[in-house]
């Protein structure tokens, strides 16, 4: 497993949410990613996913 972060931001540039989370690879951290920002109604704020060493797996701006 490894470790992604999930980071989304109001426009003024606070942090929203800024969590850890374990995914299998790149592809399910970008479902669970999604499933996060989903529940917490926030898809449509800017956003990122970025994998332990640095890969961008999700990003809406």
């Amino acid at each position: 497993m490894k470790t992604y972060k999930l980071t989304a931001f109001e426009p003024n540039g606070e942090k929203i949410i800024d969590e850890a989370f374990q995914a299998e690879n790149d592809e399910t951290a970008k479902e669970l990613g999604t499933k996060m920002l989903t529940e917490k109604s926030l898809t449509e704020k800017t956003h990122r996913c970025t994998s332990s060493s640095g890969k961008l797996v999700l990003f809406h701006s």
